[in-house]
C-alpha cells in the first residue's frame, strides 16, 4: 500500500508526461524484480488487470488524500481561529494591564518629576542667593582694584613723564655734544686735508727731483756705456 502511494505521489507532482512515463517503467522494472517470474506465468491480460487495479488503487488513494487534506485544512482552521481568538484576548488583556501599567508608571513619574522640581527650585535659589553674595563680594574687589590700578596708573604715569623730561635733556646734552664734536671733526678735517695737501705739494717736488736726477743718471749711465764701446773698438782697430 506505501509502494502505491509513493507511486501517487510521484506521478502527481511528475512535470509532464514523459516524466510519468518513466516513473511507470521504473515502477514496472521495480515489480519484475521484485517477482521474478512474472514475465513467465503473466499475461496481457493479467497485466490489463494489474494495471486496472493499480489505477483503482490510485484514486482511491487519491480520493482519500483529497478527504484527508480537506480534513487537515478545516481542522487547522478551526485551530488557527481558536488560537486567534485566544491571542486576541490575551492581547486585549496585555493591553489593559500595559495601560494599567502605564497609567501607574506616569502617576508616579509626575510626583517624582514634581518632587525633583521642588527640590532643584530650592537649590537654585540657595545657589542664586550664594552667587549673588560671591557676586557682590567680587564687585567690591573688583573697585578696590580699580582703585589700586588707578593709583598705580597715576603713579606710572607721573613717572613717565618724569623719565621723559629726564631723556629730553639728556637728548638735547647728546645733541650738544654731537655738534660740538661735528664741528671738532670738521675742523680737524679741515686741517688734515691742508696737511694732505701739503704733502702732495711736497711729494710733487721730491717725485720731480726724482725725475730729474734719474735723468741725469740715465744719461750718464748710456754715455759711459758709448764710451765704453768707442774704446772696446779702438783696441780692436788696429789689430785688424
Amino acid at each position: 500500500m506505501s509502494s502505491v502511494i509513493e507511486l501517487y505521489e510521484k506521478l502527481a507532482s511528475a512535470a509532464d508526461d514523459k516524466t510519468r512515463a518513466r516513473i511507470i517503467a521504473e515502477a514496472f522494472e521495480a515489480l519484475a524484480e521484485r517477482y521474478p517470474n512474472l514475465a513467465e506465468t503473466a499475461t496481457r491480460r493479467e497485466l490489463s488487470e494489474t494495471e486496472l487495479r493499480l489505477t483503482k488503487e490510485i484514486e482511491q488513494v487519491r480520493a482519500d488524500l483529497t478527504k484527508e487534506i480537506e480534513q487537515v485544512r478545516a481542522d487547522l482552521t478551526k485551530e488557527i481561529e481558536q488560537v486567534r481568538a485566544d491571542l486576541t484576548k490575551e492581547i486585549e488583556q496585555v493591553r489593559a494591564d500595559l495601560t494599567t501599567e502605564i497609567e501607574q508608571v506616569r502617576a508616579d513619574l509626575s510626583k517624582e518629576i514634581e518632587q525633583v522640581r521642588a527640590d532643584l527650585s530650592k537649590e537654585i535659589e540657595q545657589v542664586r542667593a550664594d552667587l549673588t553674595k560671591e557676586i557682590e563680594q567680587v564687585r567690591a574687589e573688583i573697585k578696590e582694584t580699580e582703585l589700586k590700578l588707578t593709583k598705580e596708573i597715576e603713579q606710572v604715569r607721573a613717572e613717565i613723564k618724569e623719565t621723559e623730561l629726564k631723556l629730553t635733556k639728556e637728548i638735547e646734552q647728546v645733541r650738544a655734544e654731537i655738534k660740538e664734536t661735528e664741528l671738532k671733526l670738521t675742523k680737524e678735517i679741515e686741517q688734515v686735508r691742508r696737511e694732505v695737501r701739503e704733502v702732495e705739494l711736497r711729494l710733487t717736488r721730491e717725485i720731480e727731483r726724482g725725475h730729474a736726477a734719474w735723468l741725469r743718471w740715465s744719461f750718464l749711465f748710456w754715455v759711459s756705456q758709448f764710451a765704453g764701446i768707442l774704446l772696446i773698438l779702438w783696441r780692436l782697430w788696429p789689430a785688424r
